[in-house]
């Protein structure tokens, strides 16, 4: 069905005399169930399905899209998306371009060893039950106990002008937690989330029971036993979470080429960076951070993106230097480049591809974390975070710590209370002066957008370690 109906929109593309059309056709079955201290909170099994056509022409881009898939819908939004780039193309400064890409036949799948269309409701909840034993069996005061896990599988199949057609089906799936503990009338909390392309064999494979039991541990520990941060500058080991979201968020958002040139300005704001800085000094030698959608069973994980464009790896931060931007073909194409790097992606069929993240990482170096440790004096190791913010432009940054823990002369000692790392991307980056071999994920919901997008990355990196931090949290 699908081909049939992207041979009649394209074709109805090209009698109209449009330059480019793209088609897409998107089926989506999801499942997400939670639990509220030990209580089901919700329940639900979905689906949907549709269609969509871009088209570009006389300078012009449009968009249509409708879940009724039927031909003649589908000639119709043919029309629509042609009608609306026209007349985009009558209003726009600067013509909307695509860079030329090479064309692909192809049909890929994420495979599956517990496949998620053989699970039942009880499956599910049974996970979720056996996750909240776990985090009371430690004995922890834990008055919030939040659980969630989802699941969906979404089959694409993208068609261009231009001879592309590519079919995909990608099953996902995720759990979220987030706890609170409480002692002595105080109170900490900490959240995560687990996410990979793949079937229910990584609920297994997450080690999520132990996890919330060591959490639940450790936010106690944190209540009754941290002492302050020092006040005087020490150097900071950080884990692969800190590392994780950090090139996430003062990374690859920064990255962000549609974001750079203004159209995230009214939504989730600029960019520090600007064209002109290519190839500049944003960190020390060891600030290399990766961006690979192709990373395999990765929560991020996608071979061709919604633009029918190749994924791979591009280096995003090289060697301490900003050296490449995430593109779609329109934005590659408006600074002069010649190939995009398969950056584009839409969360559903209504929704046009923009440009985004998939799996952002911070590169593994050539150390041990008990070598970053060894040459340490004086200084603390920060293996977590509990909250997290950054400014518009994505410059000014904040981490307060979880877990974390003075060093004392080469030595891991007594645990430290949420200690805060802030200062500017420049300056985070630069302090790095050695990174870790081991590389650790996490996943997220990244959005973005107007209306907003919600799109499956992985974030990570390995331990690395800081020198001469100054940490807020300290006593005065």
């Amino acid at each position: 069905m699908s081909e049939d109906l992207a041979t009649s929109a394209l074709r109805e593309c090209g009698k109209l005399g449009a330059q480019y059309a793209e088609f897409r056709h998107e089926r989506v079955g999801a499942a997400s169930y939670s639990l509220k201290n030990g209580v089901v909170e919700s329940s639900e099994e979905t689906s949907s399905e549709g269609i969509s056509v871009r088209v570009i022409t006389r300078g012009g881009s449009g968009f249509a899209s409708t879940n009724v898939l039927s031909r003649k819908s589908a000639v119709e939004a043919a029309r629509t998306a042609f009608a609306l780039a026209r007349s985009a193309g009558k209003q726009n400064r600067e013509p909307v371009e695509f860079t030329s890409e090479a064309s692909y036949l192809v049909n890929y799948e994420v495979r599956q060893r517990r496949p998620l269309a053989d699970l039942t409701s009880d499956d599910r909840i049974g996970f979720l039950l056996s996750l909240d034993k776990a985090a009371l069996s430690s004995g922890v005061a834990l008055p919030m106990r939040y659980l969630a896990v989802g699941d969906w599988t979404k089959a694409k199949f993208f068609e261009n002008t231009e001879g592309t057609r590519v079919k995909s089906t990608i099953p996902r799936i995720h759990l979220f937690y987030a706890i609170a503990a409480t002692e002595g009338g105080a109170s900490q909390q900490f959240m995560f989330q687990f996410g990979n392309a793949g079937g229910w064999e990584f609920t297994e494979a997450w080690g999520a029971r132990e996890k919330i039991r060591e959490q639940a541990l450790t936010l106690k520990r944190v209540l009754t036993r941290a002492k302050p941060a020092p006040r005087d500058p020490v150097d900071v080991v950080v884990g692969p979470y800190v590392s994780g979201i950090a090139s996430h968020e003062s990374c690859g958002h920064p990255s962000e080429a549609d974001r750079i040139m203004g159209r995230e300005a009214a939504q989730a704001g600029e960019s520090f960076i600007d064209l002109t800085m290519l190839g500049s000094w944003i960190g020390s030698e060891e600030a290399t951070v990766v961006d690979d959608p192709s990373l395999p069973n990765s929560y991020g994980h996608y071979l061709f993106d919604d633009e029918g464009v190749k994924s791979g790896p591009r280096a995003l931060y090289l060697g301490g230097k900003i050296n490449t931007l995430l593109h779609n073909r329109q934005t590659a194409k408006a600074v002069g480049l010649d190939h995009s790097n398969g950056s584009s992606r839409a969360e559903g069929y209504d929704d046009e591809p923009i440009v985004r993240m998939g799996n952002t990482y911070v590169a593994p170096g050539d150390h041990t974390f008990v070598e970053l440790v060894e040459d340490v004096k004086d200084g603390v190791y920060i293996k977590d975070f509990m909250e997290w913010n950054i400014d518009d432009k994505r410059y000014n940054q904040k981490y307060v710590g979880t877990e974390a823990y003075r060093i004392r002369n080469g030595e891991v000692k007594e645990a430290i209370k949420n200690p805060i790392l802030e200062l500017t991307t420049p300056a985070f980056w630069s302090a790095i002066d050695a990174r870790a071999k081991d590389v650790d994920y996490f996943a997220a919901t990244c959005g973005k957008g107007d209306p907003m997008q919600g799109a499956p990355v992985h974030m990570g990196g390995p331990h690395m370690r800081l020198r001469n931090i100054r940490l807020g949290g300290a006593t005065k």
